[in-house]
């Protein structure tokens, strides 16, 4: 197979790009003179930028884009970003997403080559030239991934640093900590609080609960990560711990996200996009489900801990509980007690010992 112009198709969301990452590893650990594209979607493409093993990053403006139909100016520019897929003159495209919009996107870069999911969406298979079948269900989303780079050929990645942080954004972010109250070198426990879907997010009381635990026992510091929509969880949070934590969500780039990330000690956090980038550069994860599947979306790799309060109707992948209102709503996550992550979170900062 023509790798010399590849294009990988991962459009989102952030911790989908994460878990996508070991097939970029894997084809250029293969095809190391390959000159690889990624086309992702603008609010995650900063994860991506930079990356030692990326040679461009395609920018799709989805959100922009969606409205082609509706304005001549859109539909130039969605035209004119077509006509810069076709020029680029990609040998392989791989699509990850699985969707009608990823396929067709496939299609119109013109490579010979398309390979993506036979169990991919929306009619999707009908604009790939090679389909790959990863069959049940609850297969992790890497090893999904992997599956299509088996298909292509290649071996699996022998490297597992697929999200480098350099030592010049260790040394940034180390900084910036500092300025904010962090001792030069003290190690820490990062939190991300948030997740997209309500039904992931375990309560911010019980957060703080347990990082005045991990305070008390061990003299750990807690730094707070997230996005715009973090805020308000991490102000609950703070406004509930004896000794308010270091607050950064809304204050990173995903560069900045993944230095901070980098640098900690362990990681407690619901299921959620900064739980994969923690998994990506080699932190020690404790992980909160509810009502989705670790088999799956679980932190991948050892060293991890993942917590999941099962109830008679988990998994159900619902973005609303089914009992909202009644005495039994969330029970998957409210059958998860302090107590419990505290014990996860006192093991795994012991074992992974100074960073």
């Amino acid at each position: 197979m023509n790798f010399s112009r590849t294009l990988i198709i991962k459009p989102s969301s952030m911790g989908d790009v994460v878990q996508a990452l070991p097939v970029l590893t894997a084809l250029k650990e293969a095809c190391p003179k390959a000159h690889v594209s990624w086309l992702v979607a603008r609010p995650f493409a900063g994860i991506l930028e930079g990356h030692p093993r990326l040679d461009t990053v395609l920018i799709f403006d989805r959100r922009r884009f969606a409205r082609f139909t509706l304005s001549a100016t859109v539909a130039a520019e969605f035209l004119a970003f077509l006509q810069n897929l076709r020029k680029r003159r990609f040998t392989t495209v791989i699509d990850l997403q699985g969707l009608l919009r990823s396929a067709v996107l496939a299609l119109a870069s013109g490579a010979p080559t398309r390979v993506g999911f036979r169990e991919a969406r929306e009619g999707a298979p009908l604009f790939y030239t090679d389909e790959v079948s990863v069959g049940h269900r609850d297969v992790h989303a890497i090893e999904r991934y992997l599956a299509v780079a088996r298909r292509l050929g290649l071996e699996m990645p022998k490297a597992t640093d697929h999200l480098p942080v350099s030592a010049e954004a260790r040394a940034a972010i180390r900084r910036r900590l500092a300025g904010m109250g962090l001792g030069s070198g003290e190690p820490y426990i990062v939190v991300c609080a948030h997740a997209r879907w309500p039904t992931k997010q375990w309560p911010p009381d019980r957060f703080a609960r347990v990082l005045d635990a991990m305070r008390t026992r061990t003299g750990a510091r807690a730094v707070l990560v997230g996005s715009t929509d973090a805020v308000a969880n991490a102000q609950t949070i703070g406004d509930q711990m004896g000794e308010r934590p270091i607050d950064l969500t809304n204050r990173t780039t995903l560069k900045e996200l993944a230095a901070v990330i980098a640098e900690a000690r362990v990681m407690a956090t619901n299921d959620s996009g900064p739980m994969h980038v923690a998994a990506a550069v080699a932190t020690p994860v404790v992980a909160i489900f509810g009502p989705t599947n670790p088999d799956r979306t679980g932190p991948y790799g050892p060293g991890h801990r993942v917590l999941a309060g099962r109830a008679a109707c988990s998994p159900c992948y619902r973005r609303e509980c089914l009992y909202a209102g009644e005495t039994g709503a969330l029970l998957c996550l409210t059958n998860i007690t302090p107590q419990a992550v505290i014990g996860q979170l006192l093991e795994a900062w012991h074992d992974a010992g100074p960073r």
